[in-house]
């Protein structure tokens, strides 16, 4: 039994011609003649259900003696992976359960870029048992390259991710040991992007695929790495963390993947590479736009094949490793500016994972500053707490640092407070000056202003931006601030 699967898109049936209204075949209907198939599977969209009911028709049509069947998915956005994943593999478990030892087939030709990535990502993981089928445009066929080709995507020669591991089924993760793993890490967010982020870091985690993890400095991503970690079911004690821009240049190829002894100078004994150490786990490579480019080049070899050649050895040896990547960087730039290889940008972002920004989701700050408070509060004998001011100034904060900037200023401005409730005021803030000019940040007075409030405000952000310089000393705080050490006493004491 051949059952072939496949979205329809826009060209099916039928799509028109360079000249007038000349009528050609679209992707499916230009398959079905070229290959021979017992069954087809139709996957319909709201966006695309005249065009697979017209598609079935003109199959049927051509050979009545196939079996033709329609899938629909309730897909609202046809660009969403999580939504085409989930409608995809509600289907595919029944299909494959109806006829496990069929040869399955699936066409990339039609539907979304996202769809044929889903494709993509359930046959390399083993959980949909199909070879790819590539149809090309009549432009692109010549006497060498054919209308149709065929790539097995288990096959050693099929230039995409491959850890030489035996694909397994793996099972759905339960709600509440995702809810357990949220809460054991301390991730905190409620927007939508934010749940959309873990939802998509839960269903790849299932799978051996790289990730590619992208966000700003200070959004969490190596927190979500160890998430996927975690859900993965890898052994907890495998998660092995690098951060590729702290490593001197001349010595991540060893770190990354070890050496020999006599290797170089100072190369006492062997030593094993961050790739041996994270074998059957996950190895994090934080701040990947850092890697030179001759250690990219080993990297691919890593992801293609999973063989490790440690400095000096004779030859390579076999890892299995779960690869996450991350970076604040533009690959796509590095790539034109010769600084990223495009190869391993393409086998690193199967399963690709963004984070937004703190400013993109303010609705989550409020709770993620109460939990950080929380564990700050762990290192003094009386908690602090937020007034609701200081709250609102959190939330109406632009954070260029993210969780990480958040985090830095509750720290340093509960360590700086002798208060027990921090006020607006007591939040050591530092606002990007918009000009070097001091009095460019003085705001205009307008109707309700007060300029007695401000110069008190002022005067307190000052002080305290002081204290913080000085380490909490007094005396120097009062030398930074042209005052007597006896006056910044008096103000913190005032300030109480």
């Amino acid at each position: 039994m051949r059952i072939l699967l496949t979205f329809s898109g826009f060209h099916d049936p039928y799509t028109m011609g360079l000249i007038g209204q000349e009528e050609q075949p679209g992707p499916i209907i230009s398959l079905v003649k070229f290959r021979n198939f017992d069954r087809i599977i139709l996957f319909s969209t709201p966006n695309t259900g005249k065009n697979t009911s017209d598609t079935k028709d003109v199959i049927l049509f051509l050979n009545p003696r196939l079996e033709v069947e329609i899938k629909d998915i309730s897909l609202i956005d046809p660009t969403d992976y999580l939504a085409i994943l989930q409608g995809l593999r509600h289907h595919i478990r029944e299909i494959i359960n109806q006829d496990p030892v069929a040869d399955y087939f699936v066409a990339v030709a039609s539907g979304t870029p996202q769809m044929h990535a889903c494709w993509l990502l359930l046959a390399a993981s083993g959980e949909l048992p199909a070879r790819l089928l590539n149809i090309r445009p009549p432009r692109f066929v010549t006497r060498d390259v054919p209308l149709v080709s065929e790539i097995d995507v288990t096959s050693p020669e099929f230039p995409v991710i491959r850890l030489n591991v035996t694909p397994i089924e793996v099972p759905e993760i339960p709600a509440a040991d995702l809810q357990s793993a949220i809460r054991k890490l301390g991730i905190v967010g409620d927007h939508p992007a934010m749940r959309k982020a873990l939802e998509t870091a839960a269903l790849l985690a299932q799978s051996y695929l790289p990730i590619l993890i992208l966000g700003e400095t200070g959004t969490g991503k190596e927190l979500f790495a160890r998430f996927i970690h975690l859900v993965s079911g890898r052994p907890s004690d495998r998660f092995i963390p690098v951060n590729c821009a702290a490593i001197p240049q001349e010595l991540v190829e060893s770190i990354l993947f070890g050496h020999k002894k006599g290797a170089f100078t100072g190369a006492l004994s062997d030593q094993l590479g961050k790739f041996d150490l994270a074998d059957k786990g996950t190895l994090f490579l934080d701040e990947l736009g850092d890697l030179p480019l001759p250690i990219q080049a080993k990297l691919l070899r890593v992801i293609q094949d999973g063989m490790v050649e440690p400095v000096g050895a004779r030859k390579p040896h076999q890892v299995e490793v779960r690869i996450i990547a991350a970076t604040n960087q533009d690959l796509r730039r590095a790539i034109q500016a010769g600084k990223f290889r495009e190869d391993l940008y393409y086998r690193l972002n199967v399963g690709e994972i963004r984070l937004p920004p703190l400013r993109d989701r303010r609705s989550d700050i409020p709770p993620i500053a109460l939990n950080i408070l929380d564990r700050i509060n762990a290192h003094f004998r009386r908690p602090k707490r937020l007034a609701p001011k200081a709250l609102t100034r959190l939330q109406a904060h632009s954070w260029p640092g993210n969780v990480r900037d958040l985090e830095n200023v509750l720290e340093r401005s509960a360590r700086l407070t002798s208060k027990e409730v921090l006020a607006a005021d007591d939040l050591l803030i530092s606002e990007p000056l918009a000009s070097p000019d001091p009095l460019a940040m003085i705001p205009e007075p307008f109707a309700g202003f007060s300029l007695e409030e401000f110069l008190s405000q002022a005067r307190q952000q000052l002080v305290l931006r002081a204290m913080e310089k000085a380490y909490g000393n007094q005396s120097a705080a009062a030398r930074l601030l042209g005052l007597s050490p006896q006056a910044v006493h008096k103000f913190l004491k005032n300030s109480d």
